[in-house]
């Protein structure tokens, strides 16, 4: 293992407002996890070099299991479309991880949405698909985001990593 580590930069990229309306969908759990779905309704994005909606349609299919720790553990499957103010369609997708310890998640049950956002652990890895030459430079990054749970969905600030 090398002695230095290269230093992994992050420059803010945007901030994504995923809302997801109606309940978020169980379908039970199966030998191999608990999975569940959850749709966008709609949403925005606004960030230095981009902005625009997020359209409907696009959801996360998510896993959830409990972890070692006894917190709430989970995986995203998401995709989404974002549309600029300019036109562009922009095709989404991320992975991540959440690990939600058991107060936080009772407290989400019961419709609190004023929890600490540093006593629960949201990320996500998203990259990006673009036609449009004017964003094309999307299509060479990867990015990651740090999620926080809002009322109407989850919001996430996004950095492109260099």
């Amino acid at each position: 293992m090398p002695d230095t580590w290269p230093e992994l930069l992050g420059t803010p990229l945007c901030t994504a407002d995923f809302q997801v309306e109606g309940a978020i969908m169980s379908l039970g759990r199966s030998p191999w996890a608990e999975r569940r779905i959850g749709y966008v309704t709609g949403g925005s994005f606004a960030g230095g070099r981009l902005r625009g909606s997020i359209l409907p349609g696009g959801g996360n299919w998510s896993m959830a299991g409990t972890g070692a720790d006894g917190n709430a553990v989970g995986t995203f499957d998401a995709r989404a479309i974002w549309q600029t103010d300019d036109g562009a369609l922009i095709y989404v997708t991320y992975t991540g991880r959440t690990s939600i310890p058991p107060a936080v998640g009772a407290a989400f049950r019961a419709g609190d949405n004023g929890v600490d956002p540093a006593d629960y652990y949201i990320r996500i890895a998203p990259v990006f698909e673009v036609a449009d030459e004017r964003y094309g430079w999307l299509n060479g990054i990867l990015a990651v985001g740090i999620g926080h749970r809002m009322p109407w969905g989850i919001r996430h600030f996004i950095y492109a990593i260099g």
